[in-house]
């Protein structure tokens, strides 16, 4: 009956040896991060973080903020600038996820997008936000809120799905 009790013992060591454990962390981190986007030597876009874990996949992640800052004119103007306290990037989606506190602020237009999470799609161009996800524009005349929101990477045209709020409509003058 000891002889049963210590033979069984050993299979379970033996089967517990043959299971792998698998690492699914980060291969490699980086600190005080910037990566440079251009076409044709051109300067496009800017991004900085203070960490960026990178992973098997392709896919990054910016655990301690992150900010994209978006050129014109060759890169020797600012266009706008994208920000917040959380960022990962989707390889295979080519799709940056941002989140908490996110700010999108279009330098020439003086407006400025706030959302607690957005989407960054570099190939097609675009931001967006989920339908459900709180949005508020801020410009120099007006504030406008709702819920979700499509925009050009330069923040310069934008639709919010879902307005909400008091809105003030100016009626064409009539003569």
């Amino acid at each position: 009956m000891v002889l049963t009790g210590l033979l069984a013992g050993c299979e379970a060591k033996q089967e517990d040896l043959t299971q792998k454990t698998v690492y699914t962390g980060p291969l490699v981190e980086s600190n005080n991060v910037l990566m440079i986007f251009s076409d044709s030597a051109k300067l496009q876009a800017k991004l900085t973080a203070p960490l960026q874990q990178q992973f098997e996949s392709g896919d990054m992640v910016f655990p301690k903020t992150l900010k994209i800052t978006f050129y014109g004119d060759n890169g020797a103007r600012v266009i706008n600038t994208l920000e917040g306290n959380y960022g990962k990037y989707d390889k295979n989606q080519n799709l940056f996820t941002v989140r908490g506190k996110v700010k999108v602020r279009n330098e020439e237009k003086h407006q400025q997008l706030n959302t607690e999470e957005l989407f960054f799609n570099r190939q097609k161009g675009t931001i967006f936000t989920a339908k459900e996800t709180a949005v508020r524009v801020e410009t120099d005349t007006e504030v406008l809120t709702g819920f979700g929101l499509e925009a050009n990477q330069e923040f310069s045209r934008y639709k919010i799905l879902k307005p909400t709020g008091i809105f003030t409509v100016q009626q064409p003058d009539q003569k």
